[in-house]
């Protein structure tokens, strides 16, 4: 659980923590090892190491928790149990012997701390956006590395490099996502099932979703391009689809904004693009009233981030998930505030069993144009996934990689020439 490492920073396991709310005096327990813990894992610390190391006013052992607590004679303690509504995990408890001496609240804490952690410290914000710019580094030394006949998981392990020699990130945000083809329609492909080992194809659109973390601090990019540099006509005009959904929602994004209306606007600029392209025919007002932005964006709109990548706080308590299609599978369910980070990610994808209900759906299948669809059978999927930061007046972008189709392609092009030019999209130092 990352509560206790938000609230204290402690790396080490079986500690405790304690704050007096009234004071704001911080106390550590740690456990008293073993002297066989020398030869396994090192030298075994005094006390003072860890006072000095996560600066806090007193460090005790866990074996004297409480006698330490009952001489500062609590009305109550505080502990922590919650449900997480991203995961539906409840976090443990903590529990030592003596703790039936106190009076126990398990019940306040929980939803203050996940408040406190809906909004970003100004320390917080400087860890994200370094994640952030590695991640994109190493994004982008991806899309200059990559070649027709690679395995999926060459690039994985790329990108897991580059963040750790460069970044000091010894652990990824999450499993990666490096789909190829027909599996980049694939939500959560990378997984030990389909662990990313397919043989990159000529023409193939690769979606790649992977992202760093530092101290616990998460990121969470997508880029999605061509493996081999150039964007076909259809691959084009599904991917500046997305676009133009992610920067209508980036403009739009301000204090005040509810996220599901975000969503919705997601879900509309599809379906414009869309019916452009010839892909769908009719009224968009209506394809809304049936929900059919589902059937090519089933997942939602984009998460909070920070210390768990899928960050605690995106349903308040009084604040119900909607059952609608699309918007059930939304992260957060709450208006926007100057200090949340979230992602943007918007998506369109092609999976067979979800457009195969939609043609067997009547009310759906009227606005599909099947002739056109038939093209996008085994396309795959394209995803734009940005992390930012609400400011007072709009967002700040912690991503930087190459977006537009332009930039994508003379990026690429620059990347397989053998001649060394300066980085057209260089990501700034915080």
């Amino acid at each position: 659980d990352a509560l206790p490492i938000w609230t204290f920073g402690v790396t080490e396991a079986d500690c405790y923590g304690a704050i007096d709310v009234d004071t704001g005096k911080s106390i550590l327990f740690v456990p008293k090892l073993p002297e066989s813990y020398a030869v396994w894992m090192g030298k075994i610390q005094p006390p003072k190491y860890f006072k000095e190391k996560y600066g806090v006013d007193e460090v005790h052992y866990t074996v004297e928790l409480s006698s330490v607590l009952e001489l500062m004679k609590p009305s109550v303690l505080l502990t922590l149990r919650g449900l997480n509504t991203d995961s539906g995990s409840i976090c443990k408890e903590a529990s030592f012997e003596g703790i039936s001496k106190f009076q126990v609240n398990n019940t306040l804490l929980h939803p203050e701390i996940v408040e406190c952690r809906v909004i970003k410290t100004d320390l917080e914000l400087e860890v994200l956006r370094y994640s952030n710019r590695i991640s994109s580094e190493a994004h982008k030394e991806v899309m200059k590395a990559i070649r027709v006949g690679m395995k999926e998981y060459e690039l994985e392990s790329l990108f897991l490099h580059y963040c750790y020699k460069f970044g000091g990130m010894r652990h990824s945000s999450y499993t990666c996502i490096c789909g190829s083809g027909d599996n980049s329609s694939v939500l959560h492909y990378g997984h030990a099932g389909a662990p990313n080992d397919k043989t990159i194809q000529n023409g193939d659109l690769c979606l790649f979703d992977m992202g760093g973390e530092y101290y616990c601090y998460g990121s969470d990019i997508t880029c999605t391009f061509p493996a081999n540099g150039k964007f076909t006509p259809d691959q084009k005009a599904i991917y500046e689809a997305v676009l133009h959904s992610s920067r209508a929602v980036m403009k739009a994004v301000k204090p005040g904004v509810a996220w599901p209306d975000m969503h919705r606007l997601a879900d509309r600029v599809h379906l414009e693009e869309l019916t452009k392209f010839g892909l769908l025919k009719g009224n968009v007002d209506d394809m809304v009233k049936v929900h059919l932005g589902a059937v090519f964006m089933p997942h939602g709109l984009g998460h909070l981030l920070g210390i768990d990548v899928h960050d605690v706080g995106g349903y308040p308590e009084g604040v119900e998930r909607s059952k609608e299609p699309g918007l059930k599978s939304l992260r957060i369910g709450r208006v926007l505030a100057e200090g949340m980070v979230l992602t943007i990610e918007p998506g369109i994808y092609f999976i067979d069993h979800v457009l195969d209900q939609a043609l067997a759906d009547p009310a759906q299948s009227c606005f599909i144009n099947n002739e056109v669809l038939q093209r996008f059978r085994g396309f795959g999927g394209v995803r734009i996934e940005d992390d930012i930061a609400v400011t007072a007046n709009g967002m700040e972008l912690l991503t930087c990689v190459p977006r537009t189709v332009e930039e994508i392609e003379a990026f690429m092009a620059d990347g397989q020439s053998s001649t060394k030019s300066a980085d057209p999209f260089p990501c700034k130092k915080p």
